[in-house]
C-alpha cells in the first residue's frame, strides 16, 4: 500500500512537472508571436503622436481626410506605404501621386480630432520627386482646407518659410535659405505661443515672427504643392498642456 501511495506521488509530481512547462512554453510563444511595432497612435496627456507603422499600407490614419485648397482635378492620393528608410518601423504617410498638373494646388492631409493652438509640432520627412515643387511640411491651426498656417521645407528652391493661407491665397510670414539634401530624413518642427511663432529644421532655430490671423485652435496635419511627393513619419503634436484632443480616437485607420 506504501509503495502505491509513493507511485500515486511521483505520478502526481510528474503531471505538475509537465503542465508548468506547457503553460511557461505557451507564454513564451504568445511573447514571441506580439508585433515589435510600435502603435500608430499615442495619446499621452497633452502629446499625440502618430508613427504609422500599424496601419495598413493604402489606408489614412483613423480621422485623417486628404483635401486640396485651390483644388484643380482629381484630388492628390495620400496613403500609408512601406519604406525600409523610415525612421520608425518600415510604414509612413505619404502623398504618392498629385493625380493633377495645376501648380497652385495644396496638397494636405489631416484632422480635426486634435484641436491645436499652442505647444510644438514635429515630423519626419523626405523630400522623394517633384519637377515643379518638391517637400512639404506641416500646417495647424486649421480651420478648413482653405484657412491655416503653414511651415514647409522646399529643396529645388533651397528655402524654409512659414505662411498662413487665408481663403485659398497664401502669404509669407518668414522665410531663409537653407540647402538640404532631397531623399534624404529631415526634422521639422514649429513652435506656437499665442501670435508668436518658431521654425526649425533639424534641431536648428531658423525662423521666427509673429501673426495674429488665426487665434482660434484648429486642426493638424501635413502639406505638400503641387506635384510634389513626401513622405512623412513620426509626426508629434504637443500642445503644452493647453488645446489638445477631446475626442481624438486611438490607432486605426480608414
Amino acid at each position: 500500500m506504501a509503495q502505491t501511495r509513493q507511485e500515486i506521488r511521483r505520478i502526481i509530481a510528474l503531471l505538475v512537472t509537465l503542465v508548468s512547462v506547457a503553460t511557461l512554453g505557451y507564454g513564451q510563444a504568445q511573447i514571441q508571436g506580439r508585433s515589435d511595432k510600435k502603435p500608430s497612435t499615442t495619446n499621452n496627456a497633452n502629446i499625440v503622436s502618430w508613427s504609422f507603422d500599424d496601419i495598413s499600407v493604402g489606408k489614412l490614419p483613423a480621422g485623417w481626410k486628404a483635401e486640396a485648397t485651390n483644388q484643380k482635378g482629381p484630388l492628390a492620393t495620400w496613403e500609408i506605404v512601406k519604406d525600409t528608410t523610415a525612421p520608425s518601423g518600415d510604414h509612413v504617410l505619404a502623398m504618392t501621386s498629385p493625380n493633377h498638373t495645376f501648380g497652385g494646388t495644396f496638397n494636405i492631409c489631416w484632422t480635426d480630432t486634435v484641436s491645436f493652438l499652442d505647444g510644438e509640432i514635429e515630423v519626419r520627412f523626405k523630400a522623394v520627386k517633384g519637377e515643379e515643387d518638391q517637400g512639404g511640411g506641416v500646417i495647424w491651426r486649421a480651420q478648413d482646407k482653405e484657412n491655416y498656417y503653414i511651415a514647409r521645407f522646399n529643396p529645388l528652391e533651397d528655402n524654409f518659410r512659414i505662411y498662413y493661407v487665408r481663403d485659398g491665397a497664401r502669404k509669407t510670414l518668414a522665410s531663409t535659405k537653407i540647402a538640404l539634401p532631397a531623399n534624404k530624413w529631415h526634422t521639422l518642427k514649429i513652435i506656437q505661443h499665442g501670435k508668436q511663432f518658431e521654425g526649425y529644421l533639424n534641431g536648428k532655430k531658423l525662423l521666427e515672427g509673429t501673426d495674429d490671423l488665426f487665434t482660434k485652435p484648429g486642426g493638424v496635419g501635413l502639406w505638400t504643392k503641387a506635384d510634389a511627393v513626401t513622405s512623412f513619419d513620426n509626426y508629434k503634436v504637443d500642445s503644452g498642456g493647453k488645446e489638445n484632443s477631446d475626442n481624438h480616437k486611438d490607432s486605426g485607420e480608414k
